[in-house]
């Protein structure tokens, strides 16, 4: 979606930038592993806490896999405003990828040689956000969608102007 584009006013709704992330986020997770011809969820929480010129998100899951007991997991980023994107990277500094502002649904890819990993974000009906990966690769052949919704504070959203 582009500026020009936008007769209903949908981007006064897209996050602005790192502020609008701010908070605690519960989260729901489908994986579907194509090479294993297997699925599972996972569902927890993520927490974007402002550190230094950057927001660090926290994500705690417990994974639930057939026939298997339920597997707790956790995942850090740091994200950073950066000249009309959200720069994304891995907790020990590396750069992932970047997410583009002002658009309803932007895309970016990760190559990990020789895996590939491709996402698309899903602004439409902000707060409420998603992420689909699409993972390829000589080992792995995996989509992970994933449903983000604010935790309500108080009544307040965090990062709410």
């Amino acid at each position: 979606m582009n500026r020009r584009a936008d007769p209903l006013g949908a981007l006064a709704r897209l996050p602005a930038g790192l502020r609008d992330f701010v908070g605690t986020w519960r989260l729901s997770r489908r994986i579907t592993d194509r090479m294993h011809a297997m699925s599972g969820h996972a569902e927890g929480r993520v927490c974007f806490i402002p550190e230094q010129d950057a927001l660090r998100y926290d994500e705690q899951v417990t994974m639930h896999l057939p026939g298997q007991k339920p597997i707790p997991g956790t995942r850090s980023y740091l994200w950073r405003e950066g000249a009309g994107s959200i720069e994304i990277a891995f907790d020990d500094g590396r750069p992932f990828h970047a997410i583009p502002l002002g658009l309803t649904s932007p895309e970016a890819v990760h190559l990990c040689d020789p895996d590939r990993y491709a996402v698309v974000y899903d602004f439409a009906d902000w707060p409420v956000w998603g992420v689909t990966w699409e993972v390829s690769g000589p080992r792995k052949d995996y989509r992970m969608e994933t449903l983000f919704v604010r935790e309500k504070t108080n009544g307040n959203a965090p990062g709410a102007a």
